[in-house]
């Protein structure tokens, strides 16, 4: 066993405590005591930590893309190297399977790996000139350091697209992650820090997060914003971003549909989903919640997606065989079981779940609706928790209407053996990814990003380094 770390600050290189000495506690989701504490910055801390980007941008924006990527492989490596301890204080402090902290350790390290490449590839054009004497050129450069706010339910995952994207096209960077899980972010930033990143570009603060927002997002230092979360919250930062004329890309909320066809191989799709529903205990923005499932399949579907969520193992995530563990937050639960209450009360169909684990821990039963009325509240908001609605269609018109009905786009899912129906879906569905007969989501070379109230920009893919990047017009005569 790893023991789990109190986490301080990084400011221009250097761990230390906040200059107030505050912390907040860390509490371990599956036995709801306190493990370890945070430290909690303040506005001189804040203060701190811009000053040192800003001398941290001066210094990386001139370093070659060739050096950016060396030093960027090189933490790519520190981290794999680290993954097990990682894991395991990922785990204590989030509460999900330690099998896939692990897995989500070693994505992370795939994502940096990734992106180092992409530093070598931010090329601009020569445009041809309208005389020959006359040489027209873009160059894309760094747009200047970053203020990046991460929540708790993947905490490296959540970290390490925007770090990786922002170092990549030679931005320093401001990480405000999550204070409940505030180890493993840390853990991955250190990696940095240990590959010989230079002082300032990377910082790390944690804190209140409205007053650390509401103080980095205006202040004239920070050019870029990048911000995952709720909706909500997302555009009141948008909007504070907007009026200081800083660019943002935004990841929100979502409420992802699933289309089952009537052609569709049933059991695999049951099976994929429910591995893709029930991970992270169902905390995901792009987690399949909305089940339209054609009628004359749906009884099959149900039973099969029933039975897989049967079979989950709930328990702690430290546990040998724990297929889910316990939610991250203790409010999840009573908001769970209003939005499941809600939705029985308009005469739905309660198929398994429903209801509190135990009383020590924040655990939850894995949990299968069935004919949930669209006014239901969980037809309408984001449940973020171990619970799928499963409803019925009998046209595909009918269900693709169902999937675009909420003002979310941010991920799709469709199973299908037919062209025609994927062609449609592909085209039809309002989402910023759609993924057709597996789970193909996420993946360092692919765009991760919605529409509509799902926010806009990507994380993922080449187009992501765009958001980090000026472009500059040079033209010349002679």
């Amino acid at each position: 066993m790893h023991a789990y770390p109190d986490t301080q600050l990084l400011i221009d290189g250097e761990w230390r405590a906040s200059k107030s000495g505050r912390t907040l506690p860390v509490v371990n989701p599956a036995t709801a005591k306190v493990i370890g504490h945070v430290a909690w910055a303040d506005t001189d801390d804040l203060d701190q930590a811009l000053d040192a980007a800003v001398r941290g941008f001066g210094i990386w924006r001139a370093t070659s893309a060739h050096e950016r990527a060396r030093l960027m492989r090189r933490a790519a490596e520190i981290l794999r190297s680290r993954a097990d301890e990682i894991a395991t204080w990922m785990t204590l402090e989030q509460g999900k399977p330690l099998e896939q902290s692990r897995l989500e350790t070693l994505a992370g390290a795939d994502i940096i790996d990734w992106f180092a490449g992409e530093a070598q590839r931010t090329y601009g054009q020569i445009i041809p000139g309208r005389a020959p004497d006359v040489i027209q050129m873009t160059l894309k450069l760094p747009v200047g350091p970053v203020a990046a706010f991460t929540p708790w339910n993947f905490p490296i995952n959540q970290v390490v697209r925007k770090l990786s994207a922002a170092l990549a096209a030679g931005c320093s960077i401001i990480v405000k992650a999550a204070e409940e899980t505030p180890a493993s972010p840390a853990a991955l930033i250190n990696a940095f820090v240990d590959a010989g990143i230079p002082r300032g570009v990377v910082n790390l603060v944690y804190g209140v997060p409205a007053d650390i927002s509401g103080y980095l997002i205006p202040h004239p230092a920070i050019r870029k914003i990048s911000f995952t979360g709720s909706t909500p919250v997302g555009k009141t930062l948008a909007a504070l971003a907007g009026l200081h004329m800083k660019r943002a890309t935004m990841e929100l909320g979502g409420h992802a549909p699933v289309i089952v066809a009537e052609d569709a191989d049933v059991d695999e799709a049951a099976r994929v989903m429910v591995a893709a529903k029930f991970r992270n205990a169902g905390q995901i923005c792009v987690a399949p919640t909305r089940f339209l499932v054609h009628d004359s399949v749906a009884d099959h579907f149900t039973e099969r997606f029933a039975e897989g969520a049967r079979a989950i193992r709930v328990g702690d995530g430290l546990d040998s065989g724990v297929g889910m563990g316990p939610l991250a937050n203790e409010r999840r639960i009573p908001a769970l079981e209003a939005l499941i209450n809600d939705a029985t009360t308009r005469n739905a169909k309660l198929v398994t779940g429903g209801r509190r684990i135990g009383n020590e821990g924040w655990f939850f039963e894995p949990t299968v609706l069935a004919d949930v009325p669209t006014d239901a509240r969980i037809m309408n908001e984001e449940p973020f928790g171990p619970v799928a609605i499963i409803n019925r269609f009998d046209t595909l018109d009918a269900a693709i209407e169902e999937a675009n009905r909420l003002p979310y786009g941010l991920a799709a899912f469709g199973f299908t053996r037919s062209s025609a129906t994927a062609t449609r879906l592909g085209n039809e569905v309002v989402a910023g990814m759609m993924s057709i007969n597996h789970y193909g989501l996420a993946l360092p070379e692919v765009p991760f990003g919605g529409t509509r109230d799902s926010g806009y920009g990507t994380e993922g893919g080449s187009e992501a380094l765009e958001a980090y990047l000026d472009t500059r017009l040079v033209t010349r005569k002679g």
